[in-house]
């Protein structure tokens, strides 16, 4: 994640943009709708959004382009849905773009889309089947912030192997050599950022559970316990 500035070729830096900006303006529609039935979430919204910025806000530089570093959006699709983490993340990529020089303008539709687009709905995915499968809140916690941070790195391996496939082995040869330098550091930084969300959703469970439970995703029936 985090592709810098003027890495990716303008075509395909276009392209990933012109695929975001759909998930963007459904997820400014659905932020809306969910905030004008609900405006006491704002609060909770912004820590969301806080999580994300702090926790991405962190990284580790790699040798393909780009870095390693926890997402923090998992949070968010389990609060808000995933849908409601796409202009988030948009908001918390642009302002790192501009301001810490992770990322880049040119490469914000790239980022958009691993971080904002593909972290949040596997996330929500994760924990929806975790909790259809009767998995307590903790282990379906940790499954989906997990998870979701590893697809966004699946997807950065992707999106830069598309941009440069390999002379001889093509996309497949490339995807594998970024996956595998990607993986060096980002297991056990996912593994960190699972554990971290469930501390942080336990917490709010113990102190704020009846708006916790009032919030759809995490409305799921999920056994409780740690």
């Amino acid at each position: 994640m985090h592709i810098m500035e003027g890495f990716l070729p303008p075509a395909h830096a276009l392209g990933w943009a012109a695929v975001s900006v759909p998930f963007l303006a459904w997820g400014l529609r659905s932020m809306g709708r969910s905030l004008q039935a609900h405006p006491e979430r704002r609060m909770l919204l912004g820590v969301a959004a806080a999580f994300a910025f702090l926790l991405s806000a962190l990284k580790l530089p790699s040798v393909t382009g780009s870095c390693s570093h926890p997402t923090g959006v998992g949070l968010g699709a389990l609060l808000f849905g995933p849908a409601a983490m796409v202009p988030v993340g948009f908001v918390v990529l642009l302002f790192q773009a501009l301001l810490l020089a992770h990322g880049g303008l040119t490469t914000l539709g790239a980022n958009v889309f691993s971080m904002a687009v593909v972290g949040p709905f596997v996330s929500y995915a994760v924990f929806r089947t975790a909790a259809t499968l009767g998995a307590n809140r903790s282990v379906a916690v940790f499954l989906a912030a997990c998870l979701g941070d590893l697809a966004t790195y699946v997807t950065t391996s992707a999106q830069l192997a598309l941009a440069f496939p390999d002379a001889v082995g093509g996309f497949d040869t490339s995807f594998l050599k970024f996956a595998g330098i990607f993986a060096l550091t980002q297991v056990p930084i996912a593994i960190s950022e699972g554990l971290l969300t469930v501390l942080v959703v336990n917490a709010m469970a113990r102190f704020n559970a009846h708006e916790l439970r009032a919030l759809p995703v995490m409305a799921f029936r999920t056994r409780e316990g740690a």
